[in-house]
């Protein structure tokens, strides 16, 4: 469902399709009709092929109802009622459909429609960029790493010297003078330790398959991602699966969480 939304109507009455095609055109002009099945079981076979962001479904249709329909889409797939008859608004809400149309239906009360669905792809558009985002470095965590990447690194805990997995580290953060290395310790629990190695040094020795620089003085393992939320002045904030603290990042490196 990405670039311009589109939408699927459908009726057994072709009088009926134009009318509301036209109405919808008027007010939601980018939003592009993709299909105008007749019955509802061509509905279901076009929702299934084409992924329409939007249906609008009639409740009575031959071969299947809307409300059929409606329960056997995509859930992704927001859905509307157009009925003549307005007893039907349980049943719409129960099956999830966003809103119901009551024929003919009114161009002020279609314009309440086209608004609430506006805003409610509005606010998908987070989780939908995320959800591409972690898909993305999903597949890039699947290619092999290369040979020479750095695999181990030496930190004083207390009087010891311990030897920690590249894998095991969530995030490598500058701190002055030295590298905070922030891993998952015994047990799976949160550990730190400082190390004398600056930041771009240990970069270079890094995966880049695995390890992403977010910041100008972050850089994270992209398998310790629990999630990215975009803020303002474009920045965003990383927030890791078993630690609290979220990381930043900056303008700079935005554009590695875009989604494509």
């Amino acid at each position: 469902m990405n670039g311009a939304p589109t939408a699927l109507i459908a009726d057994d009455e072709p009088l009926l399709r134009e009318v509301l095609r036209r109405q919808l055109a008027a007010a939601w002009p980018e939003l592009q009709i993709v299909a105008e099945p007749r019955n509802g079981l061509e509905a279901l076979e076009q929702c299934e092929a084409l992924r329409p962001t939007i249906a609008f479904l009639d409740v009575h249709m031959p071969g299947m109802s809307g409300i059929e329909v409606a329960q056997r889409i995509d859930p992704r797939t927001h859905r509307v009622f157009v009925t003549a008859f307005d007893h039907y608004a349980l049943k719409a809400f129960e099956a999830g459909v966003l809103d119901y149309l009551v024929k003919p239906v009114q161009p002020a009360r279609l314009a309440e429609t086209v608004a609430r669905l506006r805003e409610r792809l509005r606010r998908e558009q987070p989780a939908l960029a995320t959800e591409l985002l972690l898909q993305q470095l999903a597949a890039q965590l699947q290619r092999p790493a290369a040979s020479t990447a750095l695999r181990w690194l030496k930190a004083s805990v207390g009087p010891a010297v311990r030897l920690i997995p590249v894998d095991d580290i969530d995030y490598l953060k500058s701190d002055e003078k030295y590298t905070l290395v922030a891993w998952r310790g015994d047990g799976g629990k949160p550990a730190e330790a400082l190390i004398r190695t600056p930041l771009k040094e240990l970069l270079a020795q890094l995966d880049p398959q695995q390890f992403q620089q977010v910041h100008r003085a972050v850089v994270v393992n992209l398998h310790a991602i629990r999630d990215v939320t975009r803020g303002l002045n474009e920045t965003a904030e990383i927030q890791l699966k078993q630690r609290s603290e979220r990381l930043p990042v900056s303008r700079t490196f935005l554009h590695l969480f875009k989604a494509e």
